[in-house]
């Protein structure tokens, strides 16, 4: 049996999500006399185990068993008090019926590991008299029945946390504390209770490998992160997070009241609080599969390449050098040459409204003719929505526009490529395409998990690949001649590619150190430029300063359309908008004049860009249209 401990403290884990509120959602009753849902390990056994699987399935790796309140104090109010042992028992044996049966169908090897629930009492008790009274026999009873941890979880009282955590100290052969308190707080600048770096102290002081949050606002879950994460117990790894947010918490959004907290947002909270440093990771009340689902997409995206083996080393072919590169289109003659270069980001279209289409490609030939621009890159399935594949948009363009291999492309044209979609075999296979379509210059990103609407059937993300191991292949081994297999691409003398290969960077990174030594080996791997994500304030190019020098980086400028795109902007992990910029279109009350401010500060970023001798432009949001080029023209003072 793999150890709970040993692999979290190895990466990341999925717990499930909501237990009660999903039983309420399957049964329409909530738990009452003769309903009560631990009962149901015993009564309801298939059903339990539906809950179980339906969350193995989405992609979770620990399951918290159904005896949240199977105690003696909760349960007696049901006459239900004699059956602790039974209800404990069976909770577990369940959630271990439900693991084998899964990883039979789907010949998966895991680890998985059954997370024993243990909540509190209401009202909370006070002497541990009264706690072991409570809780000895469940606690005996889950330890014998072979559970992987104690998840000790939604106490809103420390002092009765604290006397669990002594009683469970005081038992023989125990398995190990996850302990998760419920925070007060945190709302119109209330601090949270409890504050979490004394929480996390105090727990380490007690000998509890993981601490954290749950039943709680997303942000309230943020907020005890980005507190947690500083804890001296959890900089040397005494001390593991956890964070188990609900799907609730009201906010007002525009003009309705929303909990904003749908599966991709699910997902996207994963991810950041995986990049912070948490463990573990699930979800409480009404947090279902379809988030837990969103939530491992992400943490899969993550891990990326992980499965890769590195590029052959036998073949002594040499990969093709600037002067060919050189070739590929007026961004790379510049970016070689050491000229100032200009990209902006645009993005293909996603259906058959031929209408769309062409208002896109008219758009590009005014791009062009407009002398500002050195290329134009299209994104690969933005935010993980089908659109036409950058490829096959940039054909369209060549093709309506007239743009022939003999006379060039006035402007360089350069597809993201994203890991997502293909396999090892499929990314050579599109590569080598790409060679032969005059696809020259490729910007490789990891990508975001497939976003889908309700009605769209599910599509799985591959991830054989991260951005580094496609840089690293195709320098070494496409730009050398030779396939990812290290075999010769074809029988002429030189069967080589000669892409210009650019990578990505997040300079306010949630993980700066991951970011940055990510940073390292795209640089290492043979990427020859680096287009950051939005920046709107002069920290993050104090940061990149130490790799300034060893490639061109395009510094990423974001057009804000108005306040509303400013604020969503700013929820984004790794994107930081200052409040001066935010109160400068705060300041203007129709829409259009925040426009109008989201130019000129984008303007203004780029003169600042020139000043400072960075050596390109990667300018986003062209929603704007042809005030892109308006945008240039002030910014570059053309």
């Amino acid at each position: 049996m793999a150890d709970f401990l040993g692999t979290l403290r190895a990466r990341p884990l999925l717990a499930d999500g909501a237990m009660g509120s999903y039983l309420f959602k399957l049964t329409g009753r909530l738990s009452e006399t003769n309903h009560v849902y631990e009962a149901f390990n015993v009564d309801q056994p298939d059903l339990v185990r539906r809950v179980h699987t339906e969350y193995l399935a989405a992609g979770a790796r620990c399951l918290k068993t159904n005896t949240f309140g199977a105690n003696r104090v909760q349960l007696r109010p049901f006459g239900l008090e004699p059956r602790v042992a039974a209800l404990n028992r069976a909770g577990v044996q369940v959630a271990r019926d439900a693991i084998a049966r899964f990883q039979e169908v789907h010949g998966d090897a895991g680890p998985f590991f059954v997370l024993a629930s243990v909540g509190p009492t209401n009202p909370a008790l006070a002497t541990a008299a009264e706690v072991e009274a409570c809780y000895r026999e469940q606690l005996v009873t889950l330890a014998a029945a072979g559970a992987d941890a104690l998840l000790l979880e939604t106490f809103g009282v420390q002092s009765q946390l604290e006397l669990l955590i002594g009683l469970i100290r005081s038992l023989p052969a125990m398995p190990p504390i996850i302990a998760e308190m419920t925070p007060k707080g945190g709302e119109g600048g209330h601090p949270l209770e409890p504050e979490p770096v004394a929480f996390v102290n105090r727990m380490a002081l007690l000998g509890v490998p993981v601490v954290g949050m749950n039943c709680c606002a997303p942000w309230d879950a943020s907020a005890f992160v980005d507190a947690a994460k500083d804890a001296p117990p959890v900089r040397s790894g005494a001390v593991q997070l956890a964070v188990m947010p609900n799907a609730g918490g009201f906010q007002r959004i525009g003009n309705r009241l929303m909990t904003s907290v749908n599966p991709e947002l699910a997902g996207k909270l994963a991810r950041s609080f995986s990049d912070l440093g948490v463990r573990l990771l699930g979800g409480c009340c009404e947090m279902h599969p379809e988030h837990i689902e969103e939530m491992h997409n992400y943490l899969e995206s993550r891990r990326a390449g992980e499965r890769v083996v590195a590029a052959p080393a036998s073949t002594e072919a040499v990969p093709v050098g600037d002067a060919e590169k050189r070739r590929n289109g007026p961004l790379s003659r510049k970016l070689k040459d050491g000229q100032f270069v200009v990209s902006i980001e645009a993005l293909p279209p996603r259906g058959t409204d031929d209408r769309i289409v062409q208002s896109k490609v008219d758009f590009l030939a005014q791009v062009a003719k407009s002398g500002l621009v050195d290329a134009v890159d299209f994104t690969d399935g933005s935010r993980g929505i089908p659109l036409i594949s950058p490829g096959d948009f940039i054909q369209v363009i060549r093709s309506r526009l007239g743009w022939t291999a003999e006379q060039g492309d006035p402007i360089e044209l350069i597809p993201h490529f994203t890991a997502r979609d293909l396999n090892l075999m499929g990314i050579q296979s599109r590569l080598v395409g790409y060679h032969h379509n005059r696809i020259h210059n490729v910007l490789f990103v990891t990508g975001d998990p497939p976003k889908m609407s309700p009605t769209y059937p599910r599509s799985t993300a591959v991830f054989d690949l991260d951005s580094i191991a496609m840089i690293r292949l195709t320098h070494s081994c496409l730009n050398a001649g030779v396939d990812f297999g290290g075999v010769p691409l074809g029988k002429e003398a030189r069967p080589h590619t000669h892409f210009t290969i650019g990578a990505g960077v997040e300079p306010e990174s949630p993980d700066p150190k991951r970011e940055f030594e990510r940073l390292q080996q795209k640089l290492e791997a043979g990427a020859d430029y680096i287009m950051t994500q939005p920046v709107f304030h002069p920290g993050p190019l104090q940061a990149l300063e130490k790799f300034r020098g060893r490639r061109p980086f395009l510094i990423g400028v974001m057009v804000l359309a108005n306040l509303e795109h400013a604020r969503r902007m700013a929820q984004v992990p790794g994107v930081v908008i200052p409040e001066q910029l935010l109160g400068r279109l705060a300041a203007r009350s129709s829409v259009e004049d925040q426009a109008k401010v989201g130019r000129d500060i984008a303007a203004e970023q780029i003169q600042e860009l020139v000043h400072d001798g960075w050596p390109g432009v990667y300018l986003m949001s062209t929603a704007v249209g042809l005030g892109t080029l308006d945008v240039l023209r002030a910014g570059l003072g053309r």
